[in-house]
């Protein structure tokens, strides 16, 4: 079967095992069909992980988590191909969002120290929906954590993640999963205790 490149050119098509016809009765081209694969994947992966990876960028302390998110995906569709593995989209995913809360929270750090914050902050409809007013208090004393002991809690307690995982998400080692565990558990007991 023949197919007319844009240059006008007719090139020969390639037999894709399971391939439907175009509506103009051709074979599609083999990237077509990888494109449309990429794309049901990309699909699958923001169906079952898109709430999920919000509640992550909300809870480490981003202030736009939805634009994390969006930016998240954007990198994963673009690097879909370089990925070894698709069933590591996931947590190449959270990676991701965890990169670019870390990234946007130290520039607003510096552009803090550069301009006066407004009186009242509005945040988001997303992130007010997640923090009800029992976790009010837990969530803010969450946020005066230091960076990693926050990250190690989130990624071990609202997402359920192992070790392993987290040490993979983080970038560090295990052990220090473990203290930063330890020492966050101890500092939001502290907090929770001397509320009641």
């Amino acid at each position: 079967m023949k197919r007319t490149r844009q240059d006008g050119q007719p090139t020969l098509l390639p037999a894709v095992a399971g391939a439907v016809p175009t509506t103009d009765g051709e074979l599609p081209l083999a990237g077509d069909t990888e494109e449309l694969e990429r794309e049901a994947a990309l699909s699958r992966l923001f169906d079952l992980h898109y709430m999920p990876m919000l509640r992550l960028a909300t809870l480490l302390g981003a202030d736009d988590p939805e634009n994390i998110v969006a930016e998240a995906y954007y990198q994963i569709y673009r690097k879909w191909r370089k990925l070894r593995d698709s069933s590591c989209a996931e947590s190449y995913l959270r990676s991701v969002v965890c990169n670019l809360s870390r990234m946007r929270i130290r520039h607003l750090q510096v552009t803090r120290k550069h301009i006066e914050p407004p009186a009242d902050s509005a945040i988001s409809a997303e992130a007010s929906a997640l923090l009800r007013d029992d976790q009010r208090i837990l969530v803010a004393a969450l946020g005066k954590l230091p960076r990693r002991q926050r990250e190690a809690l989130v990624l071990r307690h609202w997402l359920g993640l192992k070790e392993g995982e987290i040490a993979e998400a983080m970038g560090i080692s295990s052990g220090s999963v473990k203290t930063h565990i330890s020492r966050g558990i101890a500092a939001l007991t502290q907090v929770m205790e001397s509320r009641r």
